[in-house]
């Protein structure tokens, strides 16, 4: 079974088409099992019919199209119970049915079994034998393990339209839709610009030369145009991103800069390959090795890099295009592994949206994405983003969806969305500067979460009270070292100057799991459970106190700094790091400056955490939850794997329960308590954790309006009633089920966004 397996993976990965694939398969199991027939039936995602695709055994004509009802034949049933059926006479079956053009009747002996994705029946594999007799266990077996195969091969053409009819029209009504990662919020409906690399440096081959010096000469000419772009693209950023944002292009420079990659790649044009050969020798050689990489940061390094060796090779072959000419208005930006100098190639007047196959929340142009408030997904790698050119899409950066060939409906549903938050956001406007309070005076603080000095900006627009979670990790990851106190003190002073005189909260350094730095590599099997946060910075202490120290030095003569610890698991941890602090504090304090010490918390994001609420009470001045972690670490759910994402809600009966078991043990203890995860910017989550009984609420900007409407105009008894109904229920759907009632009951509906869209 092995070997077969290995051999149809083998064929099937050098397949051209699904039709190829299926012509393999279903030859290579009717040799395999000795069967007389092998066919694959494959559900027409419109009519949900069982299309039989490919056969090898029935009698068919070349313009026979054999297509079953979903309750039709044993194919039908297959398909219906999602299991296999054995059968030694198919014929006797009250299911069977018989199909005139084949000669399916004198085949008597029947195995069918599901082609099931994603919970998802896809189609029935079939084999068929003239002999009446049941297919044995090992038969069964070897069936099943196909099936499970192939699975991934049909959705993944499924995906990309391979099964779908190639009618404009009928492509038009499909609604076709492709799954990512939420790289920034928001949803953009545009036309498709397409961008793809100005050369192909697979495509280049080994060509010997004579003239070595020449080579070189084309060599370095290309290496400078090729600087001149990224200065190009760093300057038509300028306007919309801060000298430490601009810093991610600095990270293209320097690797044009280095002088072993230049060496390398010489040397290779001395060893008698031509210039373009030589580059495509290097930049593999050093992709390879970044891809091999664990750590999820680095390995986005390889997609730098290749963008970099396109560059130099498109001014070798005197071929670099000019993309602005192909932008009009409303543009979405899609490419395979779109870099941040691309951003600084457009004109970003006419860009809604972006979409790139590859990367993912961490990569440089979804920092910048956010930076500029685009609607991003990443990740998207069913996309067939070189059919897309001029195609209409519609970018849902919520949820992390594309959507191609939308239908007019699904297209009017999204327009409904996006106008009726350009009305909303007027509204909102209208009480920016009025208190979060409830209709019965219950007074709720909302503050946000920023990462990068432009959301400042933005954050006071839209009547922020404060930062409940400033992420300093960006400021170390845009750089290829780690920043010195110095550099940190800068950036520090301008989050805590911005919003002078309200509070800012400064998580120390939380890197590892899904967030790692290029010169900082951290190879481990479970990353999300393993060296992060502060068990990072408590083990390297002079990262830690530069950070504390820098944090302190910026809030001279402020007083608004307050400083928090993430990934704690324990009391020690605090402990330590609460030793550290004082120690900087004091340090600080000693040259000069004019601090005070700044409130210490600890964020609760581990389920240890959870049961101590108490012990760790007793040394911190607050705590803030973090529901993304900790919803994933109850849940046991992987957020960023789109493999088990459905199974991620913060809206889960556990971790509801969790949240409220945090607030009751707290208010005991007498400490403040605050929210900061994505689930304070849900309007829904943010009555429930009203209701709870949190102080602040800590989100993105994008959602602080929406947030501040909701709680307006409700009561706390409202709130209360609502988390009644429930926090008991069993499952996330029948929670959100019941609020979405609940708010349409309150009158309170129209305020809350849309972002759940039905899904096709």
């Amino acid at each position: 079974m092995l070997d077969l397996l290995r051999r149809i993976t083998q064929e099937v990965n050098t397949a051209q088409s699904l039709p190829m694939v299926l012509d393999i398969i279903v030859r290579r199991v009717q040799h395999a099992m000795r069967a007389e027939v092998c066919s694959i039936y494959l559900v027409d995602p419109n009519t949900k019919h069982y299309v039989l695709m490919s056969t090898k055994g029935l009698s068919l004509s070349t313009n026979d199209t054999i297509s079953l009802k979903p309750d039709e034949g044993l194919v039908g049933l297959v398909g219906k119970r999602a299991e296999p059926i054995n059968l030694a006479d198919a014929r006797v079956h009250p299911a069977f049915h018989h199909v005139k053009t084949t000669n399916e009747d004198e085949f008597q002996a029947f195995l069918g079994v599901p082609i099931i994705h994603h919970r998802q029946v896809l189609g029935v594999l079939v084999v068929q034998h003239a002999e009446k007799r049941r297919f044995d266990e090992g038969e069964e077996a070897l069936l099943i393990t196909l099936s499970a195969q192939l699975a991934g091969v049909i959705a993944h053409a499924e995906a990309t339209g391979a099964i779908t009819s190639l009618n404009a029209s009928s492509k038009e009504e499909s609604d076709l839709r492709y799954k990512g990662l939420a790289g920034s919020d928001g949803v953009g409906l545009g036309r498709a610009v397409v961008v793809y690399p100005p050369a192909d440096l697979s495509a280049v081959p080994d060509i010997a030369v004579n003239n070595i010096q020449a080579e070189i000469e084309k060599f370095k000419n290309a290496l400078t145009a090729a600087r001149t772009d990224i200065h190009k693209a760093s300057e038509r950023l300028s306007e919309h991103l801060s000298s430490d944002e601009k810093a991610l292009f600095d990270v293209y420079l320097k690797m044009l800069d280095d002088n072993t990659f230049s060496l390398e790649v010489e040397g290779k044009i001395h060893s008698g390959n031509w210039a373009q050969g030589a580059l495509r020798e290097v930049v593999q050689s050093h992709v390879a090795n970044f891809e091999e990489m664990d750590d999820p940061y680095l390995r986005e390094r390889a997609s730098d890099l290749r963008d970099l060796g396109r560059r130099i090779l498109s001014h070798l072959q005197k071929n670099a295009p000019d993309l602005s000419e192909r932008f009009s208005t409303p543009a979405i930006i899609v490419g395979e592994e779109l870099t941040a100098s691309t951003l600084g190639e457009v004109p970003l007047d006419k860009v809604v949206g972006i979409v790139s196959v590859m990367g993912s929340s961490n990569s440089h142009v979804a920092i910048l994405a956010r930076a500029l408030g685009i609607p991003t997904v990443m990740g998207v790698l069913d996309l067939p983003y070189t059919q897309l050119e001029a195609v209409n899409l519609i970018v849902d950066g919520y949820q992390g969806k594309v959507f191609t060939y939308a239908s007019d409906t699904l297209v009017a549903k999204y327009q409904h969305i996006v106008d009726e938050e350009k009305a909303l956001e007027e509204e909102y406007l209208t009480f920016r500067d009025l208190p979060c309070e409830t209709i019965d005076g219950h007074r709720m603080f909302l503050h946000v979460n920023t990462g990068l000095s432009a959301d400042i900006g933005r954050s006071l627009h839209r009547g922020a009270e404060g930062v409940g979670l400033y992420r300093t990790e960006v400021l170390f990851m845009v750089r290829d070292r780690f920043p010195t106190e110095a550099e940190q003190e800068i950036i520090y002073r301008q989050q805590l100057e911005g919003f002078y005189p309200a509070p800012v909260t400064a998580r120390t350094l939380d890197i590892g799991g899904d967030k790692a730095l290029p010169y900082f590599p951290i190879h481990e099997e479970n990353p999300f459970l393993g060296w992060r946060g502060i068990r990072i910075t408590l083990d390297h202490l002079e990262i830690f106190v530069a950070q504390i120290r820098a944090m302190i030095k910026a809030s001279s003569g402020l007083h608004n700094l307050k400083i928090m610890l993430p990934m704690v698991s324990n009391v020690a941890e605090v402990e330590d790091a609460l030793a550290l602090v004082r120690r900087g504090y004091a340090e600080v304090k000693e040259e000069g400056y004019d601090v005070v010490m700044p409130e210490v918390g600890v964020m609760i994001e581990v389920p240890a955490a959870v049961y101590q609420i108490k012990q760790l009470a007793g040394l911190v001045d607050f705590m803030s939850v973090g529901t993304n972690d900790l919803t994933q670490y109850l849940l046991a759910v992987d957020r960023n794997n789109p493999r088990v994402a459905n199974l991620y809600s913060s809206f889960h009966p556990a971790v509801l329960r969790s949240l409220y078991s945090v607030v009751q043990d707290a208010q005991k203890e007498n400490v403040t308590l605050s929210v900061c995860g994505e689930m304070a910017g849900d309007p829904m989550g943010a009555i429930l954790l009203m209701a709870m009984g949190y102080d602040v609420l800590s989100m993105s900007a994008t959602g602080l309006p929406k947030a501040k409407a909701v709680i307006r105009n409700v009561s706390v008894f409202q709130a209360r009633e609502m988390l009644r109904q429930v926090i008991d229920l069993p499952h996330a759907d029948a929670v959100v089920r019941t609020m979405n009632r609940l708010l349409r009951e309150a009158n309170i509906e129209r305020l809350v966004r849309p972002i759940n869209t039905k899904e096709k």
